[in-house]
């Protein structure tokens, strides 16, 4: 029998691992006054998506324990905007519409309150298309530009596209379009749904609650989050074990310094599953140094990590391995997968 969640638990279910809430007293209200409320993400179809996607793929599992219906918006006129290429547009919306189903299965997500949406379905329809032309009356390109400028690729100096600039307008308008209580999002993204949450009540719509979590950083280098355009700074969903090792073992982790692309993919991805399924974490060594070490909690590995008790390759090869073992169900379609991201990303 499943347990029904008091408001509370469903509250601090959702705000785990956020890095903000704008704001905690909405979200309560409409925990107390909606049965099933609407969230949602976009994730524009640009880079081929990789572990790092993981963050937001639990944070959507914490959503439906919660009692919400998921949307996801594949954003396939989004990633034309931030420079995709038409051309490849379409076959990159199949790889994504493909693969990220599969993320889901792998972390045991019941995907009957989640939904996959096209961008292109409702975004060229008029009265969609009227209100994004009514925001562009009332944003100015200072706001739009500062509102992308973590998001969207060439948007700063004098050749920024015009494209950049209509990005942000449209990720606005969708909030409304999809009739959401809740837009979701990684930080990089906060100064659109702040303007969001200006703009929507000019032109005579309410403002949604906003929730924000941490991105991971790349692998190599503490800066800037894991990005699928760098090929070193992310695992691929596709990689083999022997490449993730390769990867994990040439990541920055310096002893003792918590910062790094490993801890936080460990935070807030392998150690969120572990402690969800009351499992623990272990890292193996040879009884010379040690033996292996258990861990329930990432609390508990910082410490040693901090103290040097946890050494940085003992830690890469316990992580190196959980990734492998969390890829292995999407990696069982691999054959069908290569086929997909081979016509999407062949021409890049």
């Amino acid at each position: 029998m499943i347990k029904t969640l008091s408001v509370d638990e469903r509250f601090e279910l959702i705000k785990r691992n956020t890095e903000e809430v704008i704001t905690e007293e909405e979200l309560k209200k409409l925990l107390k006054e909606k049965k099933k409320p609407v969230v949602y993400l976009g994730t524009a179809i640009t880079g081929k998506p990789h572990v790092g996607y993981f963050v937001w793929v639990l944070k959507f599992a914490d959503f439906i324990k919660a009692g919400f219906k998921a949307k996801v918006l594949l954003a396939d006129l989004h990633g034309a905007l931030d420079n995709t290429p038409w051309i490849v547009l379409e076959k990159r919306y199949d790889y994504y519409k493909k693969v990220l189903p599969l993320m889901f299965e792998a972390v045991g997500v019941d995907t009957k309150n989640l939904e996959f949406i096209k961008g292109s379905e409702f975004q060229l329809k008029p009265e969609y298309m009227y209100d994004v032309l009514q925001l562009s009356t009332l944003v100015s390109l200072h706001d739009a530009r500062k509102s992308a400028s973590e998001v969207v690729k060439n948007i700063q100096g004098d050749s920024a596209k015009l494209a950049g600039f209509i990005y942000p307008l449209m990720q606005i308008m969708d909030e409304q379009y999809l009739d959401v209580d809740i837009q979701y999002a990684g930080v990089d993204q906060r100064r659109i749904m702040v303007l969001a949450r200006e703009i929507l009540p000019k032109i005579g719509y309410k403002p949604r609650i906003e929730i924000m979590t941490p991105l991971i950083p790349g692998l190599q280098g503490s800066e800037g989050k894991m990005s699928a355009s760098i090929e070193g700074s992310k695992i691929d969903l596709l990689d083999d074990y022997e490449t993730i090792k390769k990867k994990i073992n040439n990541a920055d982790c310096i002893a003792g310094n918590p910062d790094n692309g490993i801890m936080a993919f460990l935070k807030y991805v392998l150690m969120v599953i572990k402690e969800d399924k009351k499992e623990s974490f272990i890292v193996e060594r040879d009884k010379k140094y040690g033996g292996n070490l258990s861990y329930k909690s990432y609390e508990e590995v910082e410490k040693d990590f901090v103290s040097k008790k946890l050494h940085p390759l003992d830690l890469k090869n316990a992580v190196a391995k959980e990734i492998s073992v969390l890829l292995n169900s999407i990696q069982k379609k691999r054959a069908v997968l290569e086929k997909f991201a081979k016509e999407a990303y062949s021409k890049e």
